[in-house]
């Protein structure tokens, strides 16, 4: 069952000829190919303007982002078109400009109500108004973690995963994937990649699953990191303490303001995140996104 407006479900694809088509057609090789692809398309770009690029840090950081972020995404493009030879989809801006929208919304007011929740509770307090900070750097952080990262978990790993185990799976599986790839970030513990994996493996991941296009998940993303950087001052993921447009402090037992990792390591926002995922998962499936696992399609 599809829905008006929506991209066609995956299909069960005939076996292309030759052995060599065959094996490159599998997801457990299109998977690594394809976050190959994409981390290529992001790192090269970045690397060349630190070479080339002069001027202050604050452009650099925010024409690296831009870039890197406009490369990776069509890196994936070029990856599904040429590798995986995905049937291509009409062009149609104005619909991804508005999922864009649509998920850039979400994301800022996600999570102005989770700062606004652990304001209630005394976690969070305003001190100023800085004025604007940072907010090139923050323009161009936004822009490319977005990108990069959805077109990486969402447009890769989920895809190529449900391909072979099905939807829920691939949900599962990405969401850990995503949760312990911040493992390694500053302030890290394991509940704060737990509810990363929550928050954002579910949300994202289910973003995706109601249009099957990556523009809402990367709209959200987006918004949900220059929201939480550069309006409201909070350490992103464990990141140094950014320079933005409010100046604020979070106070209060880690439960609540999520310790050096910041309010995504909160209860609030695991709750409140993962809730809003679990609302979009179950939109997605009663409108019949969900795939079983590969062996079952083939039996139907």
């Amino acid at each position: 069952m599809t829905t008006a407006g929506l991209s066609p479900l995956p299909v069960p694809e005939k076996l292309p000829p030759g052995r060599l088509r065959r094996f490159m057609a599998h997801p457990l090789v299109l998977l690594p190919l394809g976050v190959l692809f994409v981390v290529t398309g992001a790192v090269l770009p970045a690397i060349a303007l630190k070479m080339l690029l002069p001027g202050s840090a604050s452009v650099s950081a925010a024409v690296t982002g831009f870039l890197t972020g406009a490369c990776s995404l069509l890196a994936y493009f070029a990856f599904r078109r040429w590798v995986e030879r995905a049937p291509a989809e009409p062009a149609r801006p104005a619909r991804a400009l508005r999922e864009l929208a649509v998920g850039a919304s979400g994301g800022a007011v996600l999570f102005a109500l989770i700062t606004g929740i652990v304001a209630l509770l005394g976690g969070f307090s305003v001190m100023g108004l800085r004025g604007i900070g940072d907010l090139w750097v923050w323009l161009g952080i936004a822009f490319s973690s977005g990108m990069v990262e959805e077109a990486v978990f969402r447009g890769v790993i989920q895809r190529q995963i449900e391909a072979m185990l099905g939807t829920w799976a691939a949900l599962a599986a990405t969401s850990v994937f995503f949760g312990a790839a911040h493992l390694t970030n500053p302030g890290a513990t394991l509940f704060a990649a737990f509810a990363i994996a929550c928050e954002a493996g579910i949300l994202l991941g289910s973003a995706y699953l109601v249009t099957r296009r990556l523009w809402a998940p990367i709209g959200l993303h987006m918004a949900w990191n220059f929201t939480q950087g550069w309006v409201f001052s909070i350490p992103v993921s464990g990141g140094k303490p950014p320079v933005g447009l409010l100046e604020t402090r979070l106070t209060g037992p880690e439960w609540l303001t999520g310790g050096a990792f910041g309010l995504e390591a909160s209860a609030v926002a695991l709750v409140a995140a993962s809730s809003a995922g679990v609302v979009l998962l179950i939109h997605a499936h009663r409108q019949g996104r969900f795939l079983p696992p590969r062996w079952k399609r083939s039996l139907a």
